[in-house]
């Protein structure tokens, strides 16, 4: 067990660090090459903050754990709207822009409910194929939609810098980190399945939690930093848009390469019930105070806590089970 611990952990490490270099790598070489901005903003970085989801759980569906790979979005999907918008608010107050309340959320949480919707029973590659549609969709009608698309927008401005940049050099970043992500995506997916056959724990608790956590670690670092240099206008937007790239492109990823059954019944209902109930949750409260304080950090903690409660099928989870039912 000791050895998939720190499969796993050096895994996530080597994912984050290496994650963070091919988004930064790719941006600015589609600056370099030109390529229009609003572009740059929402497919290439897009993809690329949720690479690490999107490799991990795509490999654990080939590899036939897949429901490692459907606890990774679902897990992914709850920490960020829950786990990382709380430590955000934490440190400061988060606003909500009026566009996110009425265009994003509704987007996000469209993408969250379809998703939850297919994963029940058998993940068939139709399913998939339906996800990854719905998704360019998506991203046409930001595209469509888009104003001032010669600007770059302050979150690619800042990834991107104000020097020039080498393209041998972006390059080379570009390749070795994607390396580095596919390589650290399979001992990620090793540790995590050691740790579930020693611990007797199911392969999508272990998605949900360990893993989960893990590939949202850049989003985690993300947030909090914006919010310790007061930069949160972004912040809610971002992991909104992360969710959607979670649901419909790693979702789709997961039912094209590696469709399946579900085996963890627990995960696929309880988690998706849980995972739609918090992403609701956290809309009203954008929709109804316009900000995230911290008293709203706290009850999205709380409700991350209770999710891994519930999930992890021991007592607890059964007695908050019969008290529901």
């Amino acid at each position: 067990m000791l050895l998939g611990f720190v499969y796993a952990l050096s895994g996530l490490i080597v994912l984050t660090l290496g994650a963070d270099q091919f988004v930064k790598g790719a941006a600015r070489l589609a600056v370099i090459f030109r390529v229009a901005p609003v572009i740059v903003g929402a497919v290439v970085i897009g993809f690329g903050t949720s690479a690490p989801e999107m490799v991990v759980s795509g490999l654990a569906a080939v590899d036939g754990n897949l429901d490692i790979g459907v606890g990774n979005v679902i897990g992914s999907n709850v920490a960020n709207i829950s786990l990382v918008l709380a430590a955000a608010s934490f440190v400061t107050v988060i606003p909500v822009s009026s566009q996110t309340v009425r265009r994003e959320a509704p987007i996000s949480v469209a993408a969250v409910l379809v998703f939850a919707a297919l994963i029940q029973g058998t993940v068939n590659r139709w399913e998939g194929a339906v996800l990854a549609a719905l998704l360019v969709l998506v991203l046409v009608s930001v595209l469509r939609s888009a104003r001032g698309g010669d600007q770059l927008g302050e979150d690619v401005e800042e990834l991107v810098g104000d020097e020039d940049h080498s393209v041998l050099f972006e390059a080379v970043r570009t390749t070795v980190s994607l390396v580095a992500v596919a390589a650290s995506a399979w001992f990620i997916v090793e540790g995590a399945t050691t740790i579930a056959d020693e611990l007797d724990l199911s392969g999508g608790f272990v998605g949900f939690t360990l893993v989960a956590v893990g590939t949202s670690a850049p989003e985690l670092v993300t947030a909090l930093a914006a919010a310790r240099r007061g930069e949160t206008d972004l912040l809610i937007g971002n992991l909104l848009g992360s969710n959607v790239f979670n649901s419909l492109a790693v979702g789709g990823v997961i039912g094209l390469a590696g469709p399946g059954p579900v085996l963890d019944t627990r995960l696929a209902e309880w988690g998706s019930v849980l995972m739609v109930a918090i992403v609701v949750i956290s809309w009203v409260m954008m929709t109804t105070g316009s900000r995230v304080t911290r008293r709203e950090g706290i009850i999205l903690l709380l409700l991350w806590v209770g999710s891994v409660v519930v999930l992890s099928g021991g007592e607890p989870a059964e007695q908050a089970l019969s008290i529901i039912g």
